[in-house]
């Protein structure tokens, strides 16, 4: 199941990467930039609910595909927020925040799943709100203007930064606290 069409969707959000980050060294103007950016980010952040709506409609899902998934949400939202981090857009404790919960959770989930305990780090309602808000919070940040002549995108997009890094926050220490009686259980 290693090409399969919603892994193939999944292996775009990698191969994304390098063209998100590009843009911002191209000779275009900011405002084209920031216009591309976002789109980019916009469509290949879509695609992961794609891929996955895909996989179970097709019945391809498979398990290399389930590790994959998450690897490249991880890496398009890392390079995103560290890109915003360069601009200025973004201060590095709140890129620092989602960044190590998202090492620290992963790190997490693998060595509860080789202990055949991952049922207990599953993902939960929070995490799922905290993806959200992170989603919508990146690409308005990328833009970095007035949409529509109606939201300010800076504005909103660093008040929604901030609240994933809160949501970040919690859904770290909701899933520590389902692993600890695991992890009590094993250190002895």
């Amino acid at each position: 199941m290693f090409f399969t069409i919603p892994t193939i969707m999944t292996w775009t959000r990698i191969v994304a990467i390098p063209f998100i980050v590009g843009v911002f060294y191209s000779d275009w103007p900011v405002e084209s930039q920031n216009f591309w950016a976002t789109t980019m980010f916009v469509v290949f952040a879509i695609t992961d609910w794609l891929d996955g709506y895909l996989a179970r409609k097709l019945n391809q899902t498979s398990s290399f595909g389930a590790f994959l998934d998450p690897v490249a949400d991880k890496f398009l939202v890392c390079a995103s927020l560290l890109v915003l981090v360069h601009l200025h857009r973004v201060p590095v404790m709140v890129a620092l925040i989602i960044i190590g919960r998202e090492i620290a959770i992963s790190a997490l989930r693998e060595w509860m799943a080789q202990i055949g305990a991952s049922k207990s780090v599953a993902v939960h309602f929070v995490g799922k709100l905290k993806t959200s808000v992170q989603m919508v919070a990146i690409p308005f940040l990328l833009y970095n203007g007035q949409l529509f002549g109606l939201i300010d995108t800076h504005n909103w997009g660093t008040v929604l930064i901030w609240a994933a890094s809160i949501l970040t926050i919690w859904s770290m220490i909701y899933y520590m606290q389902k692993a600890l009686p695991e992890i009590r259980a094993r250190v002895k």
